[in-house]
């Protein structure tokens, strides 16, 4: 009966603390992670015991599978350097320099038992990082490092943790110590592949909803456990599994079964990942009571957590920094990908949340272990500094440096570009598949149905005035208030007892089935500004610049000569209509076709991408 309850409350408290945090425009985890401090304090919550297994195996697995399902591969393989440097390199650099820090702070405490705690504090939480990031508005590849860092970072940590635990013990050699890496990251690689590959070809075959969703659900225990049954690291399986069936689903039969996973997913990755952040506050008091005895007396205690702590935050920029300019002297390197601006070292320098992960593998420490209570309070002033530090002060960071996230007019018109492009490939399909026997009236439903999908993604990149809606607009809501009648009618005729309820209950998930889908479409033209204000225009506006434009011949071979020059990355390309100058698009770092209006007032440039055409003012913000 207290389980039950604990749960209910536990549930209730992060439902309620989400729902406060998008409020009031402050960062859920945080507020969570306060809410649970405060909570630890008051006489009537019982202190909580965070069981390591718990986390390590019942929570981590979930959290991990989840980030990795929305992750990109494609990305994740592009950034793979900056990843492996900051996931191993930083974890291992983090591990050896905290740990003998800690030594030099309390000789007394093994060194080897120091250095575990260096392995329990060098993985940023992946959880943290990347539900601040996300908000903050960072840059895409910013939040690709980072979310790509914190998938892998903990198979590196956990591994140091156990060589480490080994040594308390004096069951450990270097050669011990390689083979231990190599079977974590082989052993971690093959089971995670295995398991993508059995899974990948069940849920092709299982055509049930329900089944094919309680599959996905188990995906991440199936790479996990044994993947930790042969000792390897089942954290990099889980990542491997995740990321490959990321990739693998879109292309899945059973559509129903692909939406069936991803709320469900939603759902469990939402209590899971917010669960987490309250139970770390939920911590504090039981850690703080565990060292009041301790024989090397509070003030040493507590000023060794906090040089500690400024160690962490200190190591970080120190490693990131020559991780991230060093290997760009390699000419090669440098040419594939030059280096990014300072202010992305930065804000990743600065982007070292730890979280749960670091709490529960600090407990995994033997019981019997000297001023094991310190270690355990160290562990927890660097997750809760780092959580408040960087976590607050994060996004007031971004704002400084002037580091822009994803332009969402940019993704506005590629997402309609794509559409279009879609649209374009099944018109196609339709006239090969029509035969003179097809009724014409049903090839021309399907042709203007589609045909009309491609139309609402260029009205989402509309500013119509706030009277009136645009045509999807307009259809959704008639169309949602007809299916509200139409579903008042079958709950009347259900309560008359007329229709046998297996008959109304398909009916009404049919209808429900096109609610939905009707919701999403309002979601999107509402979040894209389709319901008023600034946006992008509707194609065919009336501009003068636009309708009196050149069209001069696209060079060749064409480049961003400003990115060059700056060694920024291109995105996407733009060509000035009065004078021929290439420059980067809005998503790229430099945004130099946007300065080359600001700096000659040429209104109107085009997009000379392989199979675009379209055309930009920018003073009269009209597309063309």
């Amino acid at each position: 009966m207290e389980v039950a309850l604990g749960l209910l409350v536990l549930v209730a408290v992060v439902c309620a603390g989400s729902a406060l945090g998008r409020k009031l425009n402050v960062s859920v985890p945080l507020l969570l992670v306060l809410a649970g401090v405060a909570g630890s304090f008051l006489p009537f919550v019982p202190p909580i015991d965070l069981n390591p297994e718990l986390v390590l195996v019942g929570l981590l697995p979930p959290l991990l599978y989840a980030a990795a399902l929305r992750t990109s591969l494609f990305d994740f393989g592009s950034n793979r350097r900056a990843i492996g440097l900051l996931s191993v390199g930083y974890v291992i650099f983090g591990t050896l320099t905290v740990g003998y820090v800690v030594w030099w702070l309390f000789p007394e405490i093994p060194l080897a038992a120091a250095i575990a705690l260096g392995a329990v504090v060098a993985p940023p939480d992946a959880v943290a990082a990347t539900a601040i990031a996300r908000k903050v508005g960072m840059p895409r590849r910013i939040v690709t490092i980072l979310e790509g860092e914190s998938l892998v970072n903990d198979a590196t940590a956990l591994v140091c943790l156990r060589a480490a635990i080994a040594a308390i013990a004096g069951s450990v050699s270097a050669a011990g110590i390689a083979g231990g890496f190599l079977l974590a990251a082989g052993g971690g690689l093959i089971v995670g592949l295995a398991a993508a590959y059995v899974l990948t070809q069940l849920r092709k075959r299982i055509r049930n909803v329900a089944i094919n969703t309680s599959t996905s659900l188990m995906a991440p225990f199936v790479a996990y456990l044994p993947a930790e049954a042969i000792h390897a690291s089942g954290v990099l399986a889980v990542v491997v599994t995740g990321l490959v069936m990321g990739t693998k689903a879109p292309s899945m039969p059973n559509g129903a079964a692909r939406l069936s996973q991803r709320s469900n997913w939603n759902t469990v990755q939402f209590l899971l990942e917010n669960s987490v952040f309250l139970l770390i506050g939920l911590q504090v008091r039981t850690i703080i009571d565990g060292v009041q005895d301790d024989s090397l007396g509070a003030a040493r205690i507590w000023a060794g957590c906090a040089v500690i702590l400024l160690a962490v935050l200190l190591l970080r920029p120190v490693w990131v920094f020559p991780a991230t300019y060093l290997p760009r002297l390699i000419p090669s390197v440098r040419r594939n990908d030059p280096a990014p601006p300072w202010q992305f070292a930065a804000i990743v320098s600065w982007a070292g949340m730890r979280g749960v992960v670091t709490l529960a593998a600090v407990l995994v420490l033997p019981a019997d272990l000297e001023h094991r209570s310190v270690l355990v309070l160290a562990a927890m002033a660097v997750v809760a500094g780092t959580l408040t530090l960087q976590g607050f002060t994060l996004p007031p960071l971004v704002r400084l440096l002037r580091v822009r996230g994803p332009d969402q007019r940019e993704d506005a018109l590629n997402q309609a570009s794509l559409v279009q492009l879609a649209t374009a490939a099944g018109v196609e399909r339709l006239q090969e598949m029509r035969t003179d026997n097809d009724p014409p009236e049903v090839v021309a439903m399907l042709k203007r149905r589609t045909q009309e999908r491609g139309l609402a993604a260029w009205e989402r990149l509309g500013r119509p005035t706030s009277e009136a809606a645009t045509p999807s607009q307009r259809y959704a809501q008639l169309r949602l208030a007809m299916l509200e009648a139409e579903r008042a009618k079958v709950l009347e005729l259900r309560s008359g007892g007329q229709y046998a309820h297996e008959v109304l209950g398909e009916v009404l998930d049919r209808l429900d089935v096109e609610e939905s889908m009707l919701d999403a479409s309002l979601d999107e033209l509402d979040a894209s500004g389709g319901g008023g204000g600034e946006g992008i225009a509707r194609p065919g506006g009336v501009c003068g610049h636009l309708e009196s434009a050149a069209d001069p011949q696209v060079p060749p071979d064409p480049f961003c000569p400003d990115c060059a020059l700056e060694g920024t990355t291109t995105v996407h390309l733009r060509m000035c209509l009065d004078c021929g100058n290439v420059g980067c698009c809005d998503s790229s770092p430099g945004n130099h076709a946007s300065r080359h209006f600001g700096s000659t007032g040429h209104p109107v440039m085009r997009s000379i991408e392989p199979g675009e055409n379209w055309r930009w003012c920018y003073e009269d913000d009209l597309l063309g």
